[in-house]
């Protein structure tokens, strides 16, 4: 009887929290997204359980039952542009095809630029090249001569124009080349950098590492360090390098614990920052702006035509508003990666752009004036990395590249030219500028009833699609053969520079319409009225099953 009185009374102790346990955790579940890209523990499991399978000649033109006659247009349209490809790539693929199996970069991107169904099909007649050979203006040229208009950015590298960066980085190379590659030691050139980092960024430190991926790395420890705090935030969807603690989904072959994904733009996030106490940071892409709790997209997934995007300034500057508002509360380090926005918005990133001052800032790609490097800048309480009065208490971090001399040099030079009055003048009224251009190509794609739009975050734009497609992928190859450069992840991103002009500009408008045109012509956008993004993807989902009965039958 004593024992049953004992054990009521430890449950009834218990219980309170339990409930308390169980609320927390369901609030947790809530601010998650509902996607398997919110869910990064499922999204892991299913892409274990998804079968490879892939279409034959015949699957390949015709994966969503369309009549002979458009079947036929989409093989010839396809045979003749792998005809326009072998003669007019014909270097740069060869070159491209002698080192691909000791380049295990380049064999992942050939073969995820379109759905697997379809890949080695299409790699087998479309063989483009994967070498160029100058830049200059807005425009790259491959080994066989070929001249491209660039939207591939260099993955945001390029935002003042590839010359702007080879001056940065001729001159830089002259100003050090006297201490040349020493390592250990500072250029005095990094005082200047310093001095000018910190007036951008508004904080009292900088740390100089390798990349982008590095300095959140950094900067994430340093919260951790400093909050004892073992958790971080990310948002659903957002790309802060390739760790395994901000990529804890598909892509990362251990599960990442201390991590939590949440919902973007949504008060249920706002409600996990509250009640949780083991969050040390909150780390912020401002490029999500554009296409919110979507992963970065990229063609391989362009499965149907359900990509959407989309860009609301005031919203966006609300919500980061209510995130810094909580973070205060909480003591929690609001963390921006403007590694890849940074100093493309505004000359004073995200924070300018958006008018929200966070407690560290990563920046990378550009800022090198076109070599590598990543920066955290941050409040003087964040960047210490010991302990005055536990000396053993260090938060330790280094690299032997970082600092270096030639990347200083070439810092200096950019960060010299961005103050300059023409520099400067490239910043005002820039979005009206990127949003008038998005709006009168959009306006073309509508008058002529092409099923192509394009969502843009100022010289940042994607590519969506109204009409219910299996083959929107396809469009990436029409582009290229009308001369026009993209980056391996397709018509997911365009970046471009802000040196062009409204002539350039025009030429591009010219070449994408063409090649939607083509594409139109061809045959793969052909629908009969009933077939919807949902079909396509039950189908898609019927034929996985099938593949994966088939495997456990055999």
């Amino acid at each position: 009887m004593e024992d049953a009185l004992v054990l009521a009374g430890l449950g009834a102790v218990a219980l309170p929290g339990l409930i308390l346990k169980m609320k927390r955790r369901l609030e947790l579940s809530k601010g998650k997204h509902p996607s398997l890209t919110g869910h990064a523990k499922m999204s892991r499991r299913v892409a274990k359980l998804l079968p490879f399978y892939e279409y034959d000649e015949a699957g390949f033109f015709n994966s969503d039952d369309a009549p002979a006659e458009v079947v036929a247009r989409r093989r010839e349209g396809f045979f003749r542009l792998a005809a326009l490809y072998r003669q007019r790539f014909a270097e740069s693929a060869a070159l491209t095809a002698e080192v691909q199996e000791g380049v295990s970069d380049l064999q992942f991107t050939s073969a995820y630029r379109v759905p697997f169904q379809y890949s080695r099909f299409l790699r087998q007649h479309l063989k483009g090249g994967a070498f160029l050979e100058s830049s200059g203006g807005v425009t790259v040229t491959d080994l066989d001569g070929n001249v491209f208009h660039d939207l591939g950015g260099a993955y945001g590298v390029n935002v003042f124009g590839y010359d702007f960066y080879k001056t940065c980085m001729a001159r830089g190379s002259e100003r050090v080349a006297a201490l040349g590659p020493v390592l250990g030691a500072y250029h005095p050139l990094l005082a200047y950098n310093v001095m000018r980092l910190k007036a951008i960024s508004g904080l009292d430190e900088v740390s100089f590492h390798m990349s982008g991926t590095e300095a959140v790395m950094q900067a994430v420890r340093l919260a951790r360090y400093h909050t004892g705090r073992s958790h971080l935030v990310r948002f659903c969807g957002a790309y802060h390098g390739w760790w395994g603690e901000v990529q804890p989904g598909v892509g990362n072959p251990t599960a990442a614990n201390q991590t939590y994904t949440l919902k973007d733009m949504h008060p249920d996030a706002l409600r996990v920052l509250r009640r949780r106490k083991d969050i040390a940071c909150v780390l912020v892409n401002p490029l999500q702006a554009l296409h919110p709790n979507g992963a970065a997209p990229g063609d391989s997934s362009l499965v149907d035509s359900s990509r959407r995007a989309g860009f609301d300034r005031a919203a966006y500057t609300a919500w980061l508003k209510a995130l810094r508002q909580v973070c205060d509360e909480r003591g929690i380090v609001l963390i921006f990666d403007e590694v890849f926005v940074g100093f493309r918005l505004a000359p004073g990133g995200a924070q300018e752009y958006f008018g929200v001052r966070a407690d560290m800032v990563t920046y990378g790609k550009t800022l090198g004036g076109g070599l590598p490097v990543g920066v955290v800048c941050g409040r003087r309480a964040l960047m210490k990395r010991f302990r005055d009065d536990r000396p053993a208490d260090i938060c330790f971090a280094r690299g032997t590249f970082n600092s270096h001399p030639w990347v200083m040099g070439a810092m200096a030079e950019f960060l010299e030219r961005l103050e300059a009055p023409e520099i400067q003048a490239v910043y005002h009224g820039l979005d009206d500028l990127w949003n008038a251009r998005a709006g009168r190509l959009n306006a073309r794609f509508e008058a002529e009833g092409l099923p192509v739009r394009v969502a843009n975050l100022s010289s940042i734009w994607t590519v969506t699609y109204t009409r219910p497609s299996r083959y929107n992928w396809m469009l990436q190859y029409y582009m290229r053969a009308e001369g026009l450069a993209l980056s391996w992840v397709g018509t997911g991103r365009f970046i471009f520079s802000l040196n062009y002009t409204e002539a350039d500009f025009a030429e591009v408008a010219d070449r994408f319409v063409m090649a939607a045109r083509r594409m139109e012509a061809d045959g793969w956008w052909w629908h009969d009225g009933t077939l919807t993004n949902k079909a396509i993807r039950r189908r898609i989902l019927k034929e996985m099953l099938f593949r994966r009965f088939l495997k456990r039958g055999d």
